[in-house]
């Protein structure tokens, strides 16, 4: 049978501007996945499963509220919730599959269509190494170029050498024979960083996705290894550390009630 989904390989980068200078490249694949048709691609190729065991895999839970159940509903309802109306069309989810069970997916971005096989909306699902999750909704209208050009706050933590007060500018080239995601991040001052996934099409095949898996070993060993080795350049360059701000609040709302305790104990024994 004949898919919508498919296999992109390409390079993702990050550069940083300020304080210091500090880049990273590495060539990384990504699957492109038609929520309406997971099951389908799952019995198609023996080396795809949906919600399951197997080379490559796309499990419900990994995504969207994190849950066994199916993901495309939880993604309208999310658009719902931002005051968009589903658009009613496919929703294609850009993303990186577990490899062998196992996995890390920095970020998922929803490619939501209306009926006509318009792009509506985007969704940008950014998880971090702390367990969280935050999903960026915005309406989507590529310009005469192709191009989705999209812009927000930061209101999410994701690495402790950037602070929170930033904006995000998105530049998106959507999914065709290639695909592009590109986020600049800003401060008052200008650019902070620039990082961008870029790659192109091949069909979702069993051999592609075994030479896709063979000829990516760090993917395969795991991405949070490279994330922590680059984390580990980083500090070693002298990058100012943020604080996560949930742990931080955590952290202050413990100190407040310990005194409050010990008063409570000392007032009960006098």
């Amino acid at each position: 049978m004949s898919l919508r989904s498919a296999l992109y390989c390409g390079v993702v980068v990050h550069e940083r501007a300020r304080p210091r200078r500090h880049r990273l490249r590495y060539r990384i694949f990504m699957l492109l996945l038609d929520l309406d048709e997971l099951d389908a691609a799952g019995r198609a190729l023996r080396l795809f499963s949906h919600n399951a065991l197997n080379l490559l895999s796309y499990h419900d839970r990994d995504h969207a509220g994190r849950m066994p159940a199916p993901v495309k509903p939880q993604v309208e309802a999310l658009l719902a919730a931002r005051g968009l109306d589903a658009p009613g069309g496919p929703i294609l989810a850009l993303c990186m599959p577990r490899v062998l069970g196992h996995g890390f997916n920095p970020l998922t971005v929803y490619f939501c269509h209306d009926r006509e096989g318009r792009l509506a909306a985007v969704v940008y699902a950014v998880s971090n190494t702390f367990g969280e999750r935050h999903d960026y909704v915005l309406p989507a209208m590529a310009r005469d170029d192709g191009l989705v050009v999209q812009a927000c706050d930061k209101t999410f933590y994701v690495s402790p050498f950037l602070p929170m007060d930033l904006r995000y500018a998105f530049q998106v080239a959507p999914p065709g024979e290639g695909v592009r995601v590109g986020i600049d991040v800003h401060d008052d001052a200008g650019r902070v960083l620039s990082a961008g996934f870029s790659g192109r099409r091949e069909t979702l095949s069993d051999g592609a996705l075994l030479r896709a898996a063979l000829s990516h070993p760090w993917q395969v060993a795991g991405v949070l290894a490279a994330i922590h080795w680059e984390a580990a350049k980083i500090l070693l360059k002298g990058f100012r550390f943020f604080a996560n701000p949930r742990l931080a609040k955590e952290k202050a709302a413990r100190t407040e009630v310990r005194p409050s305790a010990l008063n409570k104990e000392k007032a009960a024994r006098t």
